[in-house]
């Protein structure tokens, strides 16, 4: 189904631009193939093995099993020098596709909902190019392939697996096809770009009765209730209002019948925000609420709080070098949108933590094809096109990071 040919680059090309567009088809193809074949996180067993096909194919050493699907690949220059990773997440969504296209996913209730295909392509797209031009730069580039990005987090395991060392990384790139702008635009900036994320849960305990007799209960709805407006005092009176932040109750649960008060009251929520000074803050201030509410109405609580990805904090340094080529590539001042951000969370930032690097945004929405749904909904698609543009950013970053016998671009203030 898959064709093995790929298209002859010559080393006489005049652009990288013009191989990488005679390159444009197969990676169209591979990745309407991982389209339709997703996997959930530390399940992307045929993923996997596609990616390790592929490089062994075009004699690129690799590593495989790590943090249980995970990989890296190896691609050398043509001298020694250092080393720039690459980060390309593999997982798909527990969500059921409702695109009617040919390359829809053919596995009920999983999907590729947010663009892991598309990454998954561009880095193969990089590799197979590199790999076919190593005089374009010294040093190794290390591609990592990772497990389970959407949950429980596939980055942690894998810098603790060490795919960080041996050889060292002095810098990681990554990028995320990103609906939120369209094609032919790169969201780049330095400093914060994603959230922190991280979630709690309270059971509020009191008790029930029946509904015309609220002096013989404890009404866990009333409490939880209080719970919901008092968290929101959290940001707008504890946190200084020129940081952003969230706290939001997403869940909240309780009782079954109109007239019985609800003996429990159950309830999820998330924090997110930008500064890693507020790492230790939350988690206290929240559960001191909920403790001083229960209190005053006689309740008791249970409460879960999980911390789950740090803030994706880009390095200035490796942020101009990034806004630098994509310059060259997207080729319009207006096409570079250095002011975007989201509280949406990325596990990237376990990378980012160990070794300065840039993580980015790609633009791939197109609206006159109806290709712009948002992340994460059941009719997620991009624009193709950016699949290309992804692998000439990825390149051009290498070739730029790891000049033959010179001086990296962009890097004067690390």
């Amino acid at each position: 189904m898959v064709s093995t040919s790929l298209p002859t680059i010559s080393q006489t090309e005049s652009s990288i631009r013009l191989a990488i567009r005679a390159l444009q088809p197969q990676l169209v193809e591979w990745r309407r193939l991982l389209h339709q074949r997703p996997e959930l996180g530390f399940r992307e067993h045929l993923t996997a093995e596609f990616v390790c096909q592929k490089l062994q194919q075009w004699g690129i050493s690799y590593q495989a099993g790590i943090a249980e699907t995970g990989i890296v690949a190896l691609v050398s220059g043509s001298q020694p020098g250092r080393v720039l990773a690459i980060r390309a997440d593999m997982d798909a969504l527990p969500i059921q596709e409702d695109n009617l296209v040919s390359y829809r996913s053919q596995r009920d209730g999983i999907m590729h909902a947010c663009g892991h295909d598309g990454h998954i392509t561009i880095a193969l797209g990089t590799a197979y190019y590199l790999s076919q031009h190593p005089e374009l730069f010294s040093g190794i580039v290390k591609i990592i392939f990772q497990p389970a990005e959407e949950g429980p987090g596939g980055a942690k395991p894998m810098v603790q697996a060490g795919v960080l060392r041996n050889p060292d990384v002095d810098a990681i790139i990554g990028l995320h096809l990103w609906n939120n702008l369209p094609l032919g635009t790169v969201g780049v900036r330095d400093g914060a770009l994603m959230a922190a994320t991280e979630l709690f849960d309270c059971t509020i305990q009191g008790n029930g009765g029946h509904g015309a007799m609220p002096h013989q209960t404890v009404d866990s709805i009333v409490v939880a209730a209080q719970v919901v407006t008092a968290l929101q005092t959290i940001v707008s009176r504890n946190v200084d209002p020129l940081q952003s932040a969230v706290v939001t109750v997403g869940s909240l649960h309780a009782g079954h019948a109109p007239n019985v008060i609800a003996d429990t009251a159950q309830m999820r929520g998330t924090v997110r925000y930008f500064d890693p000074s507020l790492d230790e803050f939350f988690k206290p201030r929240i559960e001191s609420i909920i403790a001083g509410i229960c209190q005053s109405y006689g309740a008791s609580y249970g409460f879960n709080y999980q911390k789950r990805y740090p803030p994706v904090i880009n390095d200035r340094a490796i942020a101009y070098l990034v806004r630098s080529v994509a310059e060259a590539v997207i080729e319009t001042p207006a096409g570079i949108v250095p002011d975007c951000q989201t509280m949406g969370g990325e596990d990237m930032s376990f990378f980012l933590q160990e070794v300065p690097g840039c993580y980015f945004f790609l633009g791939s929405a197109n609206s006159d094809k109806g290709l712009a749904y948002p992340h994460h909904h059941p009719r997620f698609d991009f624009d193709e096109t950016a699949l290309g543009m992804g692998v000439e950013i990825f390149v051009r970053c290498v070739e730029n990071f790891l000049i033959p016998n010179g001086t990296p671009d962009g890097t004067s203030d690390r």
